[in-house]
């Protein structure tokens, strides 16, 4: 069953976005796969204001998620993966949802808009780097017609991870 996927609209993070984020982040089910608990607060205004220069620099980020009250309700977008271990160099999608706004679609929708504006700024292809146990972005990645393309685990977790590719 195919369902309409709602009104959802991304704009570069604000100062003010951190706040929001930090909020939302604070549910340790939202962060279940991201260390189990919400990062300083410091952590996130450094995250915005490195996405306000991926923005500017590239023409693209991880970008904040607004439903259709003008809600922020998280964030998806993509980055340049710059850890010392998995794809070095490449582009990775990503999104993290506030919990009340989980299974209405808006990752969905609002990472296929992400994919029209990296192939806008001629991004030749992501990856998605998505722990194993991660269920729902495993089936977000399938959605958006990504591959899985290799098994990883994690250096300081030690967790198993995916990789998955999508050409652009």
């Amino acid at each position: 069953m195919n369902r309409a996927l709602p009104a959802v609209r991304l704009r570069v993070p604000t100062h003010e976005d951190a706040f929001a984020w930090h909020r939302i982040f604070a549910d340790p089910d939202v962060m279940e796969f991201h260390g189990g608990r919400a990062a300083e607060l410091s952590v996130y205004e450094e995250l915005t204001a490195r996405q306000r220069r991926h923005d500017a620099e590239r023409g693209f980020c991880l970008w904040t998620m607004l439903d259709e009250s003008g809600e922020v309700i998280g964030f998806t977008g993509a980055q340049p993966w710059e850890r010392e271990w998995g794809p070095m160099g490449e582009t990775e999608i990503g999104w993290r949802l506030g919990r009340a706004h989980w299974g209405r679609g808006y990752v969905t929708a609002a990472a296929q808009e992400t994919l029209e504006r990296l192939r806008a700024a001629g991004v030749p292809g992501v990856v998605a780097m998505v722990d194993a146990r991660n269920e729902r972005s495993i089936a977000v990645t399938r959605r958006l017609g990504m591959r899985h393309a290799e098994t990883f685990v994690t250096p300081g977790a030690r967790r198993a991870g995916h990789c998955y590719r999508l050409d652009l």
